[in-house]
């Protein structure tokens, strides 16, 4: 049985407790990969609502510090120019190649009842994908991912709650 544990500080456990809310443990186990087509090397992909719409092949990707949105999404939002604020520095793409932002923009991401705003650099490249979340967002979610088990796991209301990935989307 293979078993990922987020670890918890004993600080953070025994204040939670004081105050009586026991947070729940964050595990992946063997039951996970349950309609998973297994073994692979997939990417984690899921649907998630942005800024008010539900928006397909979203990246989880816990490597980058910073949210991007592609060209599809900042369409598909009907957002502007003069939507975005500047954001100066550049982003080196998935080749390895200079990426200019043409500014960033902050969303509220949706999963259940659960809502964290987030800042999205908006790059104008191709991607297969329509944005990509990071660790801002797995942070302020207190969430953890597993590519191998194709799942974002989050406490909330005093519940493990979770977000499944789309292999088929992936591919």
């Amino acid at each position: 049985m293979s078993v990922a544990r987020l670890p918890v500080e004993a600080n953070d456990c025994e204040s939670k407790r004081a105050k009586g809310m026991a947070s729940p443990i964050l595990e992946f186990l063997d039951e996970d990969k349950v309609g998973t087509i297994q073994p692979h090397n997939d990417a984690l992909v899921v649907a998630l609502r942005i800024g008010g719409y539900d928006v397909k092949r979203v990246l989880v990707d816990q490597g980058s510090d910073v949210e991007v949105m592609y060209p599809d999404l900042y369409k598909g939002l009907k957002l502007r120019p003069e939507d975005l604020t500047a954001y100066d520095s550049p982003l080196v793409s998935f080749e390895g190649k200079t990426v200019t932002p043409k500014g960033q923009i902050r969303l509220p991401i949706q999963t259940g009842s659960d809502i964290v705003e987030v800042d999205f650099i908006v790059v104008d490249a191709y991607s297969p994908y329509t944005a990509i979340v990071a660790r801002p967002w797995l942070h302020a979610l207190e969430a953890v991912s597993s590519t191998l088990h194709q799942k974002v796991k989050y406490p909330s209301e005093g519940q493990v709650k979770k977000v499944i990935g789309d292999q088929a989307m992936t591919r």
